[in-house]
């Protein structure tokens, strides 16, 4: 990447995992958690870029009760840096206020969005596919998605359509971005080799994404202005208390590129690099077990994935089992996610493990805020 670009990594670390309950709580979510290794996703995702950056220039879009949190994990982030949402918007307003900070610094700056919660393999892929589509959103008033190459019929993940190469072979045109199609379709988007797993890592500059705040986001803009002015100031948290909440709860991928990608192909301005690295979203216990067992060899020989004190199986197999301080016994049991924390015990089966953040609606619901 050319030193003449100036990338600032915006990280979106606001998220409650709480399909990771019940080691995931608000203020300690899954992204500030140890899941994979020894460090927590989110100091991983900012390793990941730190050849491609500095600390000094990235950005953390999160909330009042991961705030510390994440202040200790990363010592080396300018506080002022650190946003905290007074309430959740979804991406697409996170993802404006940081492109209209940093524009008000440097409009050409190139702003890159980065979930906290992904886990990557193979690094030097990463990096190789992130500079290009650095390049790529540099060039122009372009935008360019990360798109991961599907090695399964994956109904949980959003898909973009692709079309021809750019004229110097940069990136594919992206035609289309699909939301989480049924099992059909996802094997017609396999069959068909044109289309990629959406990451939700994107680039952009901050002049580009902040007039597509403009254009597609009218209401939402003059609030998120009016944050980005008060930047600085003592007025500043006062004014994003109240005009923040007002903002539209809506993701940048509703909000802005599908609105872009209607308009065709070569006129859209979107671009997708295909990345060849191992990626997955962690977005629940059994997505960890599944990418545990792909890539860190962790299963037993009956496919059991115990962080423990120490198991034995018996007749027992596909589990996922989490208890660092029990020893634990599996016997005659297949295909569940067994989670034992200090004061709470998950026990789920684990095609049901996309359920487990309705544990936190009832709780809510019962009133058991200390389990939350």
């Amino acid at each position: 990447m050319s030193n003449a670009i100036d990338f600032r990594p915006v990280i979106l670390a606001g998220g409650s995992g709480t399909r990771f309950w019940p080691r995931s709580r608000r203020a300690h979510a899954k992204q500030v958690l140890a899941l994979d290794g020894e460090r927590s996703m989110l100091q991983q995702t900012l390793e990941r870029l730190k050849p491609l950056t500095a600390v000094e220039k990235t950005w953390i879009i999160s909330n009042q009760y991961l705030a510390h949190e994440i202040a200790e994990q990363l010592p080396g982030l300018p506080p002022e840096q650190l946003v905290q949402e007074p309430v959740a918007r979804n991406t697409a307003p996170a993802c404006g206020l940081a492109a209209l900070l940093i524009e008000r610094e440097n409009p050409e700056a190139v702003l890159g969005v980065f979930p906290s919660d992904h886990v990557i393999a193979d690094e030097p892929r990463f990096l190789k596919a992130l500079q290009k589509g650095i390049a790529v959103a540099a060039a122009g008033e372009n935008i360019v998605v990360l798109g991961i190459e599907p090695s399964r019929a994956e109904t949980g993940y959003g898909y973009i359509e692709t079309g021809d190469l750019t004229r110097d072979d940069a990136a594919l045109h992206v035609r289309r971005f699909i939301e989480k199609p049924n099992q059909n379709r996802a094997e017609e988007f396999v069959a068909a080799g044109n289309y990629y797993w959406n990451s939700g890592m994107f680039l952009w500059s901050a002049r580009t994404l902040a007039n597509a705040v403009r254009e597609h986001l009218p209401e939402t803009a003059p609030l998120l202005e009016s944050i980005a002015a008060a930047w600085g100031t003592p007025q500043f948290d006062e004014i994003f208390r109240a005009a923040y909440p007002k903002c539209e709860n809506i993701s940048v991928d509703y909000a802005v590129l599908e609105p872009r990608s209607a308009k065709g192909e070569h006129l859209s301005n979107l671009y997708c690099i295909p990345a060849e690295f191992i990626w997955n979203d962690l977005g629940s216990w059994a997505s960890l077990y599944e990418y545990q067992l792909e890539t860190r060899l962790r299963g037993d020989t009956e496919g059991n994935v115990a962080e423990t004190n120490g198991h034995i199986s018996i007749e027992a197999g596909d589990n996922y089992i989490f208890s660092p301080r029990k020893f634990v016994a599996l016997v005659g049991v297949k295909n569940l996610v067994v989670v034992d924390t200090e004061d709470a015990l998950l026990i789920a089966h684990r095609n049901h493990s996309q359920d487990v953040g309705k544990i936190v609606k009832e709780l809510h619901a019962c009133g058991r805020s200390e389990l939350i």
